[in-house]
Protein backbone atom coordinates (compact mmCIF):
# COMPACT_ATOMS: atom_id res chain seq x y z
CA UNK A 1 0.00 0.00 0.00
CA UNK A 2 1.38 3.37 -0.69
CA UNK A 3 2.18 5.91 1.66
CA UNK A 4 -0.22 8.16 2.70
CA UNK A 5 0.70 11.66 1.78
CA UNK A 6 -0.12 14.98 3.31
CA UNK A 7 0.38 17.55 0.19
CA UNK A 8 0.42 17.53 -3.06
CA UNK A 9 1.26 20.57 -4.46
CA UNK A 10 0.11 20.84 -7.91
CA UNK A 11 1.84 23.91 -9.74
CA UNK A 12 0.36 24.38 -13.97
CA UNK A 13 3.09 26.28 -16.32
CA UNK A 14 3.10 27.63 -19.32
CA UNK A 15 6.09 28.84 -20.95
CA UNK A 16 8.08 29.74 -17.79
CA UNK A 17 11.10 27.31 -17.02
CA UNK A 18 13.11 29.95 -15.32
CA UNK A 19 9.94 30.57 -12.78
CA UNK A 20 9.61 26.34 -11.82
CA UNK A 21 13.38 26.86 -11.50
CA UNK A 22 13.37 29.32 -8.55
CA UNK A 23 9.75 27.64 -6.97
CA UNK A 24 11.29 24.02 -7.15
CA UNK A 25 14.53 25.66 -5.22
CA UNK A 26 12.57 27.70 -2.46
CA UNK A 27 9.99 24.13 -2.03
CA UNK A 28 13.68 21.94 -1.61
CA UNK A 29 14.40 24.27 1.45
CA UNK A 30 10.72 23.66 2.96
CA UNK A 31 11.07 22.73 7.10
CA UNK A 32 8.20 20.21 6.49
CA UNK A 33 8.65 17.56 4.21
CA UNK A 34 6.03 15.32 3.54
CA UNK A 35 4.69 16.79 0.40
CA UNK A 36 4.73 15.92 -3.48
CA UNK A 37 5.12 18.15 -6.54
CA UNK A 38 3.18 17.53 -9.36
CA UNK A 39 4.35 20.10 -12.51
CA UNK A 40 1.82 20.17 -15.33
CA UNK A 41 3.12 21.71 -18.25
CA UNK A 42 -0.02 23.21 -20.25
CA UNK A 43 1.07 22.67 -23.94
CA UNK A 44 4.52 25.32 -23.61
CA UNK A 45 7.00 25.51 -26.17
CA UNK A 46 9.37 26.46 -23.92
CA UNK A 47 9.69 23.13 -22.11
CA UNK A 48 10.65 23.33 -18.24
CA UNK A 49 10.95 19.57 -18.09
CA UNK A 50 15.27 19.66 -17.73
CA UNK A 51 14.36 21.50 -14.67
CA UNK A 52 12.21 19.56 -13.36
CA UNK A 53 14.51 16.64 -13.65
CA UNK A 54 17.28 18.49 -11.98
CA UNK A 55 15.47 18.29 -8.73
CA UNK A 56 14.64 14.73 -8.88
CA UNK A 57 16.81 13.70 -5.95
CA UNK A 58 15.67 16.96 -3.86
CA UNK A 59 12.29 16.27 -4.37
CA UNK A 60 9.51 13.55 -4.43
CA UNK A 61 8.39 15.52 -7.90
CA UNK A 62 6.61 14.02 -10.94
CA UNK A 63 6.28 16.16 -14.25
CA UNK A 64 3.58 15.47 -17.18
CA UNK A 65 3.13 17.20 -20.66
CA UNK A 66 -0.21 17.73 -21.61
CA UNK A 67 -2.05 19.57 -25.01
CA UNK A 68 -3.14 23.54 -24.10
CA UNK A 69 -6.09 23.69 -22.11
CA UNK A 70 -5.58 26.24 -19.60
CA UNK A 71 -4.66 26.27 -15.89
CA UNK A 72 -8.08 25.44 -14.69
CA UNK A 73 -8.19 21.84 -16.24
CA UNK A 74 -4.61 21.62 -16.53
CA UNK A 75 -4.52 21.77 -12.43
CA UNK A 76 -7.55 19.14 -12.87
CA UNK A 77 -5.10 17.11 -13.96
CA UNK A 78 -2.71 17.73 -12.19
CA UNK A 79 -4.95 16.83 -8.41
CA UNK A 80 -5.99 13.17 -10.92
CA UNK A 81 -2.35 11.98 -9.93
CA UNK A 82 -2.08 13.44 -6.68
CA UNK A 83 -1.76 11.39 -3.64
CA UNK A 84 -2.21 13.80 -0.84
CA UNK A 85 -4.50 14.24 2.05
CA UNK A 86 -4.37 17.94 1.10
CA UNK A 87 -4.37 19.71 -2.74
CA UNK A 88 -1.86 22.94 -2.70
CA UNK A 89 -2.05 25.44 -5.80
CA UNK A 90 0.80 27.39 -6.30
CA UNK A 91 1.31 30.06 -9.38
CA UNK A 92 4.85 29.52 -11.57
CA UNK A 93 5.89 33.04 -10.67
CA UNK A 94 5.55 32.46 -6.45
CA UNK A 95 8.43 31.38 -4.35
CA UNK A 96 8.07 29.89 -1.08
CA UNK A 97 9.18 30.69 2.64
CA UNK A 98 11.10 27.63 3.94
CA UNK A 99 8.44 27.68 7.15
CA UNK A 100 5.20 27.41 4.77
CA UNK A 101 4.15 23.86 5.09
CA UNK A 102 5.11 24.01 8.51
CA UNK A 103 2.85 27.19 9.18
CA UNK A 104 -0.17 25.42 7.14
CA UNK A 105 0.28 21.85 9.09
CA UNK A 106 -0.01 23.77 12.24
CA UNK A 107 -2.84 25.67 11.81
CA UNK A 108 -4.49 22.38 10.34
CA UNK A 109 -4.09 20.84 13.63
CA UNK A 110 -5.68 23.10 15.35
CA UNK A 111 -8.94 24.23 12.99
CA UNK A 112 -11.05 22.19 11.12
CA UNK A 113 -11.33 23.59 7.84
CA UNK A 114 -11.90 22.71 4.06
CA UNK A 115 -9.37 24.78 1.55
CA UNK A 116 -7.71 28.40 2.46
CA UNK A 117 -5.76 30.61 1.29
CA UNK A 118 -2.53 33.03 2.49
CA UNK A 119 -1.81 36.05 1.49
CA UNK A 120 0.85 37.25 -1.34
CA UNK A 121 4.28 39.62 -0.18
CA UNK A 122 6.81 41.07 -1.66
CA UNK A 123 10.50 40.06 -1.96
CA UNK A 124 13.56 42.99 -1.90
CA UNK A 125 14.81 41.50 -5.28
CA UNK A 126 11.65 42.36 -6.92
CA UNK A 127 11.92 44.98 -9.57
CA UNK A 128 10.79 48.88 -8.77
CA UNK A 129 7.43 47.50 -11.17
CA UNK A 130 7.00 44.36 -9.23
CA UNK A 131 6.59 46.50 -5.78
CA UNK A 132 4.29 48.88 -7.34
CA UNK A 133 2.63 46.21 -8.69
CA UNK A 134 2.26 44.34 -5.21
CA UNK A 135 1.61 47.48 -3.63
CA UNK A 136 -1.64 48.13 -5.86
CA UNK A 137 -2.51 44.33 -5.26
CA UNK A 138 -1.78 44.29 -1.41
CA UNK A 139 -2.66 48.12 -0.01
CA UNK A 140 -5.17 48.67 2.20
CA UNK A 141 -5.90 52.06 0.01
CA UNK A 142 -6.61 49.94 -3.32
CA UNK A 143 -9.27 46.90 -3.63
CA UNK A 144 -6.41 44.78 -2.89
CA UNK A 145 -6.37 45.48 0.45
CA UNK A 146 -9.10 42.65 1.94
CA UNK A 147 -6.38 39.93 0.41
CA UNK A 148 -3.35 40.70 1.20
CA UNK A 149 -4.54 42.08 5.20
CA UNK A 150 -6.87 41.23 6.79
CA UNK A 151 -6.93 38.59 9.10
CA UNK A 152 -10.64 37.73 9.79
CA UNK A 153 -13.02 37.29 6.66
CA UNK A 154 -16.34 35.93 6.60
CA UNK A 155 -16.40 33.38 3.93
CA UNK A 156 -12.60 34.34 2.57
CA UNK A 157 -12.32 33.64 -1.07
CA UNK A 158 -9.08 32.14 -1.77
CA UNK A 159 -7.11 32.80 -5.16
CA UNK A 160 -4.98 29.98 -6.68
CA UNK A 161 -2.02 31.35 -6.48
CA UNK A 162 -1.64 30.26 -2.89
CA UNK A 163 -4.53 27.90 -2.32
CA UNK A 164 -5.21 25.16 -0.64
CA UNK A 165 -8.09 22.42 -0.60
CA UNK A 166 -8.62 18.95 1.00
CA UNK A 167 -8.59 16.60 -1.68
CA UNK A 168 -12.48 14.93 -1.36
CA UNK A 169 -13.78 18.81 -1.08
CA UNK A 170 -12.15 19.70 -4.10
CA UNK A 171 -13.33 16.29 -5.76
CA UNK A 172 -16.90 16.42 -4.26
CA UNK A 173 -17.52 19.88 -6.23
CA UNK A 174 -15.51 18.14 -9.51
CA UNK A 175 -12.54 20.36 -9.26
CA UNK A 176 -12.35 23.20 -11.54
CA UNK A 177 -14.58 24.44 -13.93
CA UNK A 178 -13.12 25.33 -17.26
CA UNK A 179 -13.42 28.93 -17.95
CA UNK A 180 -10.56 29.90 -20.06
CA UNK A 181 -10.34 33.61 -18.27
CA UNK A 182 -9.80 34.91 -14.99
CA UNK A 183 -11.75 34.02 -12.51
CA UNK A 184 -11.89 29.93 -12.06
CA UNK A 185 -9.93 30.09 -8.85
CA UNK A 186 -12.99 32.25 -7.18
CA UNK A 187 -15.26 30.04 -9.13
CA UNK A 188 -13.88 27.24 -7.31
CA UNK A 189 -14.01 29.18 -3.80
CA UNK A 190 -17.71 29.63 -4.80
CA UNK A 191 -18.27 26.26 -5.62
CA UNK A 192 -17.12 25.51 -2.33
CA UNK A 193 -18.46 27.74 -0.33
CA UNK A 194 -21.63 27.28 -1.73
CA UNK A 195 -21.55 23.79 -1.01
CA UNK A 196 -21.24 23.98 2.88
CA UNK A 197 -17.41 23.77 2.96
CA UNK A 198 -15.49 26.32 5.27
CA UNK A 199 -12.30 28.10 4.69
CA UNK A 200 -10.40 30.58 6.26
CA UNK A 201 -6.98 32.53 5.49
CA UNK A 202 -3.82 31.40 7.18
CA UNK A 203 -2.16 34.73 7.47
CA UNK A 204 1.36 32.79 7.76
CA UNK A 205 1.29 31.33 4.85
CA UNK A 206 2.58 33.83 2.53
CA UNK A 207 3.80 33.33 -0.68
CA UNK A 208 6.35 35.86 -2.61
CA UNK A 209 4.32 36.60 -5.97
CA UNK A 210 6.47 38.23 -8.79
CA UNK A 211 3.83 39.18 -11.14
CA UNK A 212 5.98 39.19 -13.91
CA UNK A 213 4.59 41.42 -15.97
CA UNK A 214 4.59 44.59 -17.87
CA UNK A 215 2.68 47.78 -17.67
CA UNK A 216 0.11 46.69 -20.66
CA UNK A 217 0.03 43.12 -19.63
CA UNK A 218 -1.22 44.23 -15.87
CA UNK A 219 -4.06 46.54 -17.73
CA UNK A 220 -4.69 43.54 -19.58
CA UNK A 221 -5.00 40.97 -16.40
CA UNK A 222 -7.37 43.39 -14.44
CA UNK A 223 -9.11 44.00 -17.44
CA UNK A 224 -10.13 39.96 -17.36
CA UNK A 225 -10.17 40.02 -13.59
CA UNK A 226 -13.66 42.92 -14.29
CA UNK A 227 -14.68 40.87 -16.41
CA UNK A 228 -14.90 37.43 -14.67
CA UNK A 229 -16.25 39.19 -11.45
CA UNK A 230 -19.14 39.74 -13.39
CA UNK A 231 -19.74 36.58 -15.06
CA UNK A 232 -19.39 35.02 -11.26
CA UNK A 233 -21.99 37.40 -9.94
CA UNK A 234 -24.68 36.59 -12.77
CA UNK A 235 -23.46 32.87 -11.90
CA UNK A 236 -23.70 32.64 -7.78
CA UNK A 237 -26.46 34.61 -6.37
CA UNK A 238 -26.45 37.56 -4.15
CA UNK A 239 -22.58 36.96 -4.21
CA UNK A 240 -23.10 40.64 -5.66
CA UNK A 241 -21.34 43.70 -3.42
CA UNK A 242 -21.26 46.95 -3.40
CA UNK A 243 -17.48 47.38 -3.13
CA UNK A 244 -17.46 45.18 -6.77
CA UNK A 245 -18.50 48.54 -8.39
CA UNK A 246 -15.68 50.70 -6.69
CA UNK A 247 -13.38 50.25 -10.48
CA UNK A 248 -16.25 51.20 -12.71
CA UNK A 249 -17.29 54.26 -10.64
CA UNK A 250 -13.33 55.39 -9.96
CA UNK A 251 -12.93 55.12 -14.01
CA UNK A 252 -16.14 56.67 -14.43
CA UNK A 253 -15.86 59.26 -12.25
CA UNK A 254 -12.34 59.59 -14.15
CA UNK A 255 -13.89 60.30 -16.93
CA UNK A 256 -16.25 62.86 -16.11
CA UNK A 257 -13.99 65.12 -14.77
CA UNK A 258 -12.29 65.19 -18.01
CA UNK A 259 -15.16 65.67 -20.00
CA UNK A 260 -15.84 68.82 -17.52
CA UNK A 261 -12.27 69.66 -18.03
CA UNK A 262 -12.77 69.68 -21.73
CA UNK A 263 -15.82 71.93 -21.71
CA UNK A 264 -14.67 74.76 -19.15
CA UNK A 265 -16.51 73.51 -16.45
CA UNK A 266 -13.71 74.48 -14.36
CA UNK A 267 -15.86 74.53 -10.99
CA UNK A 268 -16.77 71.02 -10.89
CA UNK A 269 -13.86 69.69 -12.90
CA UNK A 270 -11.62 71.52 -10.30
CA UNK A 271 -13.36 69.36 -7.49
CA UNK A 272 -13.36 65.95 -9.32
CA UNK A 273 -10.10 65.88 -10.37
CA UNK A 274 -8.92 67.17 -7.30
CA UNK A 275 -10.05 63.94 -5.50
CA UNK A 276 -8.09 62.03 -7.75
CA UNK A 277 -4.88 64.43 -6.88
CA UNK A 278 -5.30 63.62 -2.88
CA UNK A 279 -5.81 60.17 -3.39
CA UNK A 280 -2.41 60.16 -5.90
CA UNK A 281 -0.48 61.43 -3.29
CA UNK A 282 -2.04 59.52 -0.47
CA UNK A 283 -0.58 56.16 -2.60
CA UNK A 284 2.99 58.24 -3.50
CA UNK A 285 3.66 58.92 0.02
CA UNK A 286 2.29 55.10 1.61
CA UNK A 287 4.28 53.78 -1.24
CA UNK A 288 7.03 55.82 -0.88
CA UNK A 289 7.59 54.69 3.39
CA UNK A 290 6.79 51.15 2.48
CA UNK A 291 9.09 50.76 0.19
CA UNK A 292 11.59 53.60 1.17
CA UNK A 293 11.57 54.79 -2.72
CA UNK A 294 10.05 57.86 -4.53
CA UNK A 295 10.40 55.93 -8.03
CA UNK A 296 8.17 53.24 -6.77
CA UNK A 297 6.08 55.33 -4.80
CA UNK A 298 4.98 57.02 -8.35
CA UNK A 299 4.96 53.47 -10.34
CA UNK A 300 2.94 53.03 -7.06
CA UNK A 301 0.30 55.81 -8.53
CA UNK A 302 0.32 54.38 -12.20
CA UNK A 303 -0.34 50.70 -11.39
CA UNK A 304 -2.74 51.44 -8.94
CA UNK A 305 -4.67 53.74 -11.95
CA UNK A 306 -3.83 50.87 -13.92
CA UNK A 307 -5.30 48.60 -11.76
CA UNK A 308 -9.01 50.32 -10.98
CA UNK A 309 -9.34 51.31 -15.48
CA UNK A 310 -8.63 48.08 -16.65
CA UNK A 311 -10.87 46.02 -13.71
CA UNK A 312 -13.43 48.78 -14.20
CA UNK A 313 -13.62 48.64 -17.85
CA UNK A 314 -13.90 45.10 -17.47
CA UNK A 315 -16.96 45.08 -15.52
CA UNK A 316 -18.68 47.72 -17.55
CA UNK A 317 -17.91 45.62 -20.93
CA UNK A 318 -19.07 42.74 -19.81
CA UNK A 319 -22.07 44.48 -17.67
CA UNK A 320 -22.85 46.11 -21.29
CA UNK A 321 -22.43 43.03 -23.76
CA UNK A 322 -23.99 39.95 -20.99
Amino acid sequence: MAKKIKFSIVIAVFNRPSEIEELLKSMSLQDYRDFEIIIVEDGSEKSSREVVSSYNDKLNIFYYFIENRGPALARNFGVSKSKGEWIIFFDSDCTIPSNYLFEVEKYLKKKSINFYGGPDMMDQSFSYLQKSINFSMTSLLTTGGIRGNKKSIDKFLPRSFNMGVRKKDFDSVKGFSDIRQYGEDLDLSYKLIFSGKKSALISEAKVFHKRRTDIFNFFNQMFKSGKGRHYLNLKYNNTFKLFHLLPSLFLLGFILGILLFAFNYFKYSNIILGIYMIYSILIFILSTIINKNPIIGFLSVVTTFCQFFGYGAGFIYALVKK
